[in-house]
């Protein structure tokens, strides 16, 4: 089966030639002739198997056929300015010899630029939905010619807390609209959005929960404090032509980055605490060659589409199963193979097992003795010892020194009347030593920071 069978334009045939696609994937083999009928879709599948495509060409297809107007009529709403990004630059090379222009609409940057290409005729609008609908509450564009509505990567906009402004931006639209909602997965709460917005939809489903059969996976067990030694180790002993390596916070991501750098790594970071400009530079640069080694957070487990990356690590483990799907999916992409790597410790266990459960295998672990892996010691410590009392022995079922309880010598009577008759004992002076537990105490008492938190001396 070849792209020949949808009868695309000769103009749109040509985009497609020179992006070398050849053989659709499945996701585009059966959303395609849907969406060329007008139909409205929901459409579940891996990340990497070419989603874009599979509604950006049918729409070119349908915006030639009809009416040629300097008006919006083509909306996509995306989650990330990354994503936003590369769904604008695939459209940019399928659409180039079609005439029909299109732009990537976000914050970050100036609006005045964006408002520029908007009026100067384009057709096709990508968008991340914070600054549409700053434009829309401008006026500075409207939709009412809109045609077609995507909304991609619908799930993580939920994650990210854009459903109400999804609902906002559907004000805006003239409600014939032909609506495509496309995932890799789909959680209940965006699958009521879908019934209450999709009309009489064509459902694809193509095994969306789970990372594509191109892509190896291997667990390595190890503790927080030795994935840096790991991390070196694997990336000294492994081929690695590009790699993406995915932390759960922005500070570790730019940490790893640098000293990754420092040990000789052409590396870089993606969070977001960077500037747009840096970001894309960033992005840039990593698909370029530029950088072999990338370490973000989860903004690049979407919008990422480097078909190059031979290997994908998890240096911290993803907080759901389906964040886990997005970063393995940036690796073994058109039909290409790929390697991820998850490093995890005992902290893990519960989120590995939910993977395994959907990924209905186990995961295969290291076995490589070659490889600096350090195995948890489970050696149960031993028993304190019983304290000792200070109490003596008792004789007769008394204790030794009298009624009172007191050790002999402790303020007692001299036992003879002969040894200094009618003096009482004085008791002997305590000279703690340097060290000793009432200084320790001391010591420790004083230890107070900044906050108020007491720090107990060990």
């Amino acid at each position: 089966m070849s792209f020949k069978q949808f009868d695309f334009n000769p103009k749109i045939a040509a985009g497609i030639r020179a992006c070398n696609y050849e053989t659709p994937t499945p996701i585009q083999e059966k959303a395609i002739p849907a969406i060329l009928d007008g139909r409205d879709i929901l459409g579940l599948a891996q990340t990497g198997t070419g989603k874009t495509a599979a509604f950006v060409l049918p729409i070119l297809q349908r915006m030639l056929k009809g009416p040629r107007i300097k008006k919006v009529r083509t909306l996509i709403v995306a989650p990330t300015r990354e994503l936003a990004e590369q769904i604008n630059s695939d459209i940019t090379k399928l659409a180039r010899q079609t005439g029909i222009r299109s732009v990537a609409v976000y914050g970050g940057v100036g609006k005045l630029p964006q408002i520029k290409k908007i009026r100067s005729g384009v057709e096709i609008v990508v968008a991340c939905p914070g600054r549409l609908l700053d434009h829309l509450r401008d006026k500075t564009f409207n939709l009412t010619k809109v045609e077609h509505l995507v909304l991609d990567e619908a799930d993580h906009m939920f994650d990210m807390g854009f459903l109400p402004d999804i609902k906002r931006i559907l004000n805006f639209l003239p409600g014939t609209q032909q609506t495509l909602l496309f995932s890799a997965t789909m959680p209940g709460e965006i699958r009521h959005l879908a019934e209450e917005i999709l009309d009489n939809p064509v459902r694809v489903q193509i095994a969306h929960s789970r990372p594509t059969a191109t892509v190896s996976q291997m667990l390595f067990s190890v503790e927080q404090n030795r994935k840096m030694t790991l991390l070196k180790d694997i990336m000294a002993k492994t081929d690695m032509a590009s790699t993406l390596i995915f932390t759960r916070t922005k500070y570790r991501a730019e940490s790893l980055a640098r000293q990754l750098h420092k040990a000789g790594y052409t590396a870089t970071s993606l969070q977001g605490n960077l500037s747009q400009q840096k970001r894309q530079k960033a992005l840039n640069g990593f698909k370029r060659g530029q950088f072999k080694v990338l370490v973000a957070t989860d903004i690049a487990a979407r919008g990422i589409d480097v078909s190059g990356i031979s290997h994908v690590i998890n240096y911290d483990v993803p907080a759901t199963v389906d964040a886990y799907t997005h970063r393995v999916g940036r690796t073994g992409r058109a039909s290409c193979t790929g390697e991820a790597f998850t490093f995890a410790s005992r902290e893990d266990r519960k989120i590995i097992s939910q993977i395994e459960r959907t990924l209905g295998k186990k995961i295969k672990r290291n076995s490589d003795s070659d490889l600096t892996v350090e195995t948890p010691d489970r050696t149960p410590f031993p028993a304190r010892p019983a304290k000792k009392s200070w109490h003596k022995a008792k004789k007769n079922g008394r204790p030794a020194g009298g009624r009172t309880g007191r050790p002999a010598g402790r303020g007692a009577k001299p036992a003879s009347k002969f040894a200094g008759a009618g003096k009482q004992e004085q008791p002997q002076a305590r000279h703690h030593k340097a060290g000793s537990r009432h200084k320790r105490r001391s010591r420790a008492a004083m230890m107070v920071d900044g906050s108020g938190n007491l720090f107990l001396n060990p």
